[in-house]
């Protein structure tokens, strides 16, 4: 009898410990973002730029250089957006669309981007500061790194066409 209530007692100290364990999927994720912050990445948890989403989704930044600012536009799936928004890619509907049009080749590499991103990645969003992924992190840092090159491509090809100077560019008076 003495054997089993000291083996109760060891239980009752022992469990606590193992609630506080990290689960196979925390483990995966912690190394996701780890890996992800490691090449350059941001890696935020905050509201998304949905309607009907309040809780905080992860948001995956690649940012553009201070001096060449990105455009502003969202891209959001199909699945989360309203039948009303233009279509841009299968799949995918404009919510804002920048100012300007993008270049053909711009256009394209996003086009087959867009194509290959996971289902739970519902917003592709660019503004002035950065390019963001928002997405549920249902992969692990080797499938994600395929996406890497594009959307550094991306990034690049998309840094220094600022919306604002396509509404100021036409008023600007010369310099003398």
């Amino acid at each position: 009898m003495t054997w089993l209530f000291i083996l109760f007692i060891l239980l009752l100290v022992v469990s606590p410990v193992m609630w506080l364990k990290p689960s196979p999927r925390q483990r995966r994720i912690s190394a996701l973002r780890t890996a992800a912050i490691r090449t350059g990445l941001t890696v935020k948890l905050e509201k998304p730029p949905l309607h009907g989403i309040e809780t905080a989704m992860p948001a995956y930044r690649w940012r553009y250089p201070q001096e060449r600012p990105g455009p502003d536009f969202v891209l959001v799936r199909d699945d989360h957006a309203s039948a009303a928004l233009k279509s841009f890619a299968h799949g995918w509907r404009w919510r804002r669309e920048p100012l300007r049009p993008l270049p053909e080749p711009l256009e394209s590499r996003l086009r087959g981007l867009l194509e290959r991103l996971p289902q739970d990645a519902i917003v592709v969003e660019s503004h002035r500061h950065a390019l963001a992924l928002w997405w549920w992190e249902s992969q692990d840092f080797p499938r994600f790194s395929t996406y890497l090159e594009d959307f550094v491509a991306l990034r690049d090809g998309l840094a220094g066409r600022p919306d604002d100077n396509a509404i100021t560019a036409p008023f600007r008076q010369p310099k003398v």
